[in-house]
């Protein structure tokens, strides 16, 4: 089997990038400068979710808070993200790698897999001077830049966990390959955070015992591997390790699993300003999860939500359907229900710790409801229902009360604030 990992580099700054030199031409390019991609800091939308070259250089990371960034690099351009326009350049990207392979697997929105077994018929060396797969890996490289404006880098090997490691070798614009051969001279000298699937956690267990780069993991008895981090982890990075994947090229895309949508809010939800920020955000993302599972013909028998705190700390709650749903009131209703649950009865408002991130989702799917839903279950629901509207009025009436002694306690203007604590 003959794989090639394709990997747009830096892809949503890249893409911004792009975008700003066809809207504003002759403008700076923001892939020269340190910039970013991590919406706005008063709107407090998050993390970096991509940085410039020279924005790295000032040790700015991906997933960081936009404020540690700014710290790090004061003069840091940073720039909203644009998910329709990175759509649209993805969609350009793939349309390109199937002429190369009529088997291109689409694993994110900025990378793919393609199976180029038994193509070298189809690519003659003499145009770069260099033998297949090579010359297919740099025309492809390059035919991406032209055409898109865009580079790539493109890893070459024999199973898609040894292409992926060439991909993410030296950046930008670069062809690397990694065959089982050269695996000893240029994988195993690599730190052990550096082997694909292996996480932050299983890293820190594996340099607990002495084991830094890749090379010693590959050296290391399973048995001991799986002792530390347990049978089926354990197994998997010896066999990385060692340069080992069954794993093909699979060009039908997996279902989704479960559908969720989640907003960062511009101010913190309290206690106070809860009825008049939450119902409408939720309801809000209650019809975005509604919207994709219809575009899927999917149906969900699980509803959950979820919330970070001001002192970034995650809770989620989640409940069953009677019956599956792709109804955007059903999912409303019980996100609506799940939330208060987790904010007055669970007792989350009432920490003085507001509520900075709202998501709502929907699991346990299935293609089409297995059948209509009876008498039963329709009497079930109903039950359902009218329990939740008496519970509804109880919380109302809980929150009323609460409202009164936070102004009496903290006056009219009062908003619970994580950063005003004084324990």
């Amino acid at each position: 089997m003959l794989v090639f990992h394709a990997d747009v580099n830096s892809a949503f700054l890249s893409w911004s990038a792009l975008k700003k030199l066809k809207e504003e031409p002759g403008s700076v390019d923001l892939r020269t400068i340190p910039s970013a991609i991590g919406g706005d800091v008063k709107k407090r939308h998050g993390v970096i979710t991509a940085k410039s070259l020279p924005a790295k250089k000032y040790g700015v990371r991906t997933g960081e808070p936009v404020v540690s960034a700014l710290r790090k690099c004061p003069g840091l351009v940073l720039v909203p993200p644009d998910f329709g326009w990175y759509r649209q350049c993805s969609h350009a990207f793939i349309e390109i790698l199937k002429t190369y392979s009529p088997s291109v697997q689409q694993v994110s929105i900025d990378e793919a897999y393609l199976d180029m077994t038994g193509m070298g018929k189809d690519y003659p060396p003499e145009k770069y001077g260099m033998p297949f797969p090579l010359c297919a890996a740099y025309q492809l490289k390059d035919e991406v830049k032209k055409k898109l404006g865009f580079t790539i880098n493109v890893g070459i090997s024999t199973n898609k966990l040894l292409a992926k490691m060439a991909s993410d070798f030296e950046k930008p614009d670069k062809v690397h390959t990694l065959y089982p051969e050269e695996i000893k001279k240029k994988m195993w000298p690599l730190p052990i955070e550096e082997l694909h699937g292996c996480g932050r956690a299983s890293a820190q267990r594996l340099r607990s015992i002495g084991i830094r780069t890749i090379g010693e993991a590959a050296g290391t008895d399973e048995s001991l591997l799986q002792d530390l981090l347990g049978e089926k982890n354990g197994h998997y990075l010896y066999e990385s390790a060692n340069g080992r994947s069954a794993d093909k090229v699979n060009p039908v895309r997996e279902k989704a699993k479960s559908y969720s949508n989640e907003r960062t809010t511009p101010e913190d939800i309290t206690a106070q300003n809860y009825k008049e920020l939450m119902p409408p955000l939720l309801k809000q993302l209650s019809t975005q999860v509604a919207g994709r599972l219809k575009k899927d013909e999917a149906y969900a028998h699980t509803i959950f939500i979820q919330v970070k705190t001001s002192s970034f700390r995650r809770h989620s709650r989640q409940a069953a359907l009677p019956s599956a749903t792709n109804d955007p009131g059903r999912i409303y209703q019980k996100a609506i229900f799940l939330m208060h649950t987790l904010a007055f009865e669970d007792g989350l408002l009432y920490q003085e710790d507001g509520i900075r991130l709202v998501g709502v989702g929907a699991s346990g799917l299935e293609e089409a409801p297995a059948e209509q839903m009876d008498l039963f279950h329709w009497a079930k629901e109903n039950e359902s229902y009218h329990k939740e509207k008496e519970k509804e009025k109880a919380r109302s009436k809980k929150l009323e009360d609460m409202e009164k002694q936070i102004r009496t306690r903290f006056g009219p203007g009062a908003i619970y604030k994580a950063d005003e604590k004084k324990g």
